[in-house]
Parts: structure tokens; sequence; C-alpha cells
């Protein structure tokens, strides 16, 4: 099974991403009302807005509001995955009582309820998407540790790791390479994988809510754009002819599918052989 091309295609998507954040304006530019939903061709790479103002700068500060918090939720899911299967290989029966209570506990919670008490008790000048996407890791770890202490289960547990330490290997080559880099793996990366795109679309709902409502945002300072602007502005060309702003709701869409894309791409390069 060749992993290089889609492992490279996913790291390519995600230093596209990393680079457009990193770039981002702290200030979208100027109106300029002559340049007025100019298109792709038009205005390279993205066009512009009613206003003038290229999309490009929409698409680097979305990048900037999404790419860390999404990568260091999708982080932390693939570490609690990481802790479970290994916890799962201890053999010990209190452990495994102590972590199914845990995740029953967080699993009976309601997860949007719980990121809007979150959103509303972080004060206005702290607002951020990265405590939000942290909170939504921990709701989601217990999926994970359930999912890798079943492939633990599978290899046998405590006993796969007796018989190992029965053939001379060491701990770190039974743990770190034989149950987490051979067995683990999979799991791991498509629960992070999968943790990372359901931070963009919290992001995108979050921020589209604060469009509409036209309050402050949630994830984001006022002076930053989401990806959620684009489709804000482009979705009104799906019931208004010639409206011009097709473009705009085209590169909404594209920028998500990427994140949906590096997802795919990255479980598939780290699928079990």
């Amino acid at each position: 099974m060749n992993r290089w091309v889609p492992a490279l295609a996913a790291l390519a998507i995600f230093a596209t991403l990393v680079a457009l954040g990193w770039l981002a304006p702290e200030h979208l530019s100027d109106s300029d009302m002559s340049r007025k939903l100019l298109s792709w061709s038009e205005a390279p790479p993205f066009g512009t807005d009613r206003s003038g103002r290229p999309l490009l700068e929409y698409a680097m500060q979305g990048a900037r509001v999404v790419v860390l918090p999404a990568v260091l939720a999708g982080v932390a899911v693939g570490m609690m995955g990481v802790f479970g299967g290994l916890l799962r290989c201890v053999g010990d029966a209190r452990v495994d009582t102590v972590v199914a209570g845990f995740g029953e506990v967080l699993g009976a919670l309601p997860r949007m309820v719980v990121i809007l008490v979150v959103a509303t008790l972080i004060p206005s000048t702290a607002r951020g998407l990265l405590p939000l996407a942290l909170v939504w890791a921990l709701l989601c770890s217990p999926g994970a540790m359930d999912e890798a202490a079943a492939v633990s289960e599978r290899l046998g547990g405590a006993r796969f790791v007796e018989a190992l330490r029965a053939h001379g290997f060491s701990w770190n080559r039974i743990f770190l390479y034989h149950i987490v880099a051979l067995n683990l793996r999979p799991v791991v990366v498509r629960q992070a994988c999968e943790t990372m795109t359901q931070v963009t679309f919290l992001e995108l709902a979050l921020s589209y809510l604060s469009v509409v409502k036209e309050v402050s945002s949630f994830t984001h300072p006022d002076s930053l754009r989401s990806w959620a602007d684009l489709l804000n502005i482009g979705y009104s060309s799906l019931v208004v002819p010639n409206l011009g702003t097709g473009h705009v709701l085209v590169t909404g869409l594209f920028l998500v599918g990427c994140v949906v894309l590096f997802a795919r791409l990255g479980s598939y390069a780290a699928r079990a052989r």
C-alpha cells in the first residue's frame, strides 16, 4: 500500500494552511469599489468582495483563526487515545473502572451546550477558538480512548506485553513501537484528524451565528474575519440570480474542503496494513 502520496499531499495542504495563517494581515485592506466582486480570473487567486477587498485576505485570516486551535485539539485527542490504549495494557481492573467512569461522565454531557456555556464564561477581551477547541477535544476524548483500548484488547492487553517482555524486548520498544506506532497509530491519527475537522466546523458555526446576529464572535477578535464570512456573503447567490457572489461561496467551500481533504488523506496514510 503506497502511503507516501496521501501523506505528502496532506502535508502540502497542512503547510499551505499554516502559511496562510502565518502571513495573515491584522486588518483587511481598504475598500476599492472599482474592484467590486471580481471573479477568480479577474483578481486571482480568489477574487474580491462587495467592497473590492481581496478574498485572499479572508482566507488568510480564517486560517489564522482556525488552524492552530484545530491542530492542538487533534493532538490532544490523539494523546488521550494513546493514553487509553496504554492503560488497557496495564491489566488493572481498577484502572479500567476509573477510565470507564471518566468516559461515561464526559460522554453524557451535551457538547454544544457545554461549548456555548464555556464561550459565554470567557471574557470578551480574551475570546478565541483555542479554549473552545480544547474543551471540544476533552469531550471527544472518551471515544478515542475507548477505540484505542479496544485495539489494545484485541492485541491481548497485558498478555501481549508480557509475551514481548519474555522475548527480551525493552519497555520503550514494546509500548512506543509495537503498541503505539504499529497498532494504535491508525486509530489515533484518524481520531485526531476527525477532531480537527470538527473544530473547523465548530468555528464556522459559531462565527456564522455571530455574523447573522451582528454580535462579536466567540472565536476571534473583531479585527479578523472567518471563513464563515465568505459563506455568509456567498450563500445569497443560491437564491438571488446574477448577484455576482457565487465565487465567494465557492472560495469558502474550497477552503473548508481543503481541511476535510487533509483529514481524509492523513487518515488514509496512517491506515493499518
